[in-house]
């Protein structure tokens, strides 16, 4: 993902308070609201924080992507015998309440 100049302004306030007026650039920028417009720098800055946020959480995003689902981990704890009597028991009653047909 590569964040824009947009994706920063939409952070900063509610509604639809800027536009641009041709190409999505800071000098094109236009402000609809009582709101000052931010600066240059300022949104360079805040474009570059979130991609730089973003780039740094990419092991999270391939982890995620990767790793088995919860309830198939919970499934596996389960069969394993790692939970401990109570969880058994209340998973124990729940497969029977609700037997696979």
């Amino acid at each position: 993902m590569t964040y824009t100049l947009e994706d920063y302004l939409t952070t900063l306030h509610t509604g639809q308070w800027f536009g641009f007026d041709g190409d999505k650039t800071y000098a094109n920028l236009v402000i609809h609201s009582a709101d000052a417009k931010p600066s240059e720098v300022d949104c360079t800055a805040g474009v570059a924080a979130m991609q730089t946020d973003w780039d740094s959480k990419e092991y999270a995003r391939s982890r995620a992507a990767e790793y088995p689902s919860i309830g198939d981990q919970l499934d596996a704890l389960y069969h394993a015998g790692t939970f401990d009597s109570t969880m058994t028991a209340t998973i124990k009653a729940v497969k029977y309440k609700y037997p696979k047909e």
